[in-house]
């Protein structure tokens, strides 16, 4: 495992919920990833935010962890959950509250 391969998989285990994103939670930097902040701080959970932009090594090393081809990625308990359209989609639903809530992780609205 390379050196930023181990520091993707430390930030994913020892958080419960992290978003690899394109600027930070407090400056979004691109529309998917500004939306997944928006539900986030929706639903009122704690997560840590990691600006891929900052460091092209996690830009790249972040895909390849998940073998998921686009930012943002959002991990919850160290499970990669998804992409901006697919967190919006449980999010709709209710499943994101309930996957949250079924994790321990406080958030509002949970069922």
């Amino acid at each position: 495992m390379s050196g930023i391969n181990e520091f993707i998989d430390n930030e994913v285990k020892s958080n419960d919920v992290v978003l690899f994103m394109k600027g930070t939670p407090q400056f979004p930097q691109c529309g998917f990833s500004g939306q997944v902040v928006q539900i986030l701080d929706y639903v009122g959970v704690d997560y840590k935010g990691i600006n891929v932009l900052a460091d092209d090594e996690i830009r790249q090393g972040i895909k390849d962890y998940s073998n998921w081809p686009t930012i943002p990625q959002l991990y919850i308990k160290g499970e990669f959950v998804g992409g901006c359209d697919i967190v919006r989609e449980m999010f709709q639903s209710g499943e994101l509250q309930k996957h949250l809530a079924d994790q321990g992780i406080s958030a509002r609205g949970a069922a």
